[in-house]
């Protein structure tokens, strides 16, 4: 069964705004485009821009240790790599990413926001070619809508999606079943991908993205309710092509393999 894309976002800086998008074009071995290239630091990560590595989300300001991120809109430009943010009481920013300076001004732009909330100095990190992903292989992130919406029956009420925070949102997929595709091949658009594992949820997606305040349960009532706390696929892009909204996203023929996963922010 094809099921179709019916959203696709980025997050320029990891824990912050999705940003809607109407295409994008997916490379073998790559991230999904302008997705997680910036990070904020709450204090000392041992994050070393000359030699990039995997750092847990635990060291960064994300909706799952610091939910009152949400209240900071963003928006980036990915041509000047120009942030502009704007929050409730505070003067609205424009900040050059790509520059020393640009990073120090956000910085400290979100310490005003966070207050006493901030665990410790904040920094802006990027690296040439790094991304901020919550698992060192989870290229690119795939919910299935009907999945959510299973979830939203049980629960008894509704469940904005960008609670999940992926780059891909399908529709016509039956509920859950892309927890079996483990190393199944699948086309996304015109590109081809590999299923990696599903992803286990986290108390980010408690925090509602719009308001920043912890009002469900995700992890507990998907435990709960299936068994696991999965929700959503990381998948390896193996052969470039475009993707756009309405798109096919096929179905494919999944090897058997025990699903296991990680959260992504």
């Amino acid at each position: 069964m094809a099921g179709h894309i019916a959203a696709l976002y980025r997050h320029p800086v990891k824990g912050f705004t999705p940003e809607p998008l109407a295409q994008a074009s997916l490379s073998a071995g790559s991230y999904f485009p302008c997705d997680r290239l910036y990070a904020v630091e709450t204090g000392p990560s041992g994050f070393d821009p000359a030699a990039p590595a995997f750092v847990p989300k635990q060291k960064f300001a994300v909706l799952a240790a610091l939910p009152q991120v949400a209240r900071a809109v963003t928006r980036f430009d990915e041509k000047t790599e120009v942030l502009s943010v704007s929050a409730p009481g505070l003067p609205d920013l424009s900040a050059p990413l790509g520059e020393e300076d640009g990073r120090r001004a956000f910085a400290d732009w979100l310490t005003r926001l966070l207050g006493d909330e901030a665990r410790g100095p904040l920094r802006v990190l990027q690296a040439p070619g790094h991304r901020f992903t919550d698992h060192p292989r989870g290229d690119v992130s795939i919910i299935n809508l009907a999945s959510v919406r299973d979830l939203e029956q049980k629960l008894g009420r509704e469940i904005d999606p960008l609670r999940f925070r992926a780059n891909i949102y399908v529709e016509g997929w039956p509920p859950w079943v892309e927890n079996q595709w483990v190393d199944a091949a699948m086309m996304v658009g015109w590109a081809q991908a590999k299923v990696f594992k599903p992803i286990v949820r986290c108390a980010a997606t408690h925090v509602d993205p719009a308001t920043g305040v912890r009002d469900m349960e995700i992890t507990k009532a998907l435990f709960d309710h299936y068994g696991h706390m999965f929700c959503g696929i990381y998948v390896h892009i193996t052969r470039d092509g475009a993707v756009s909204l309405g798109d096919a996203c096929s179905e494919p023929q999944p090897e058997t393999a025990p699903p296991s996963g990680e959260a992504d922010q």
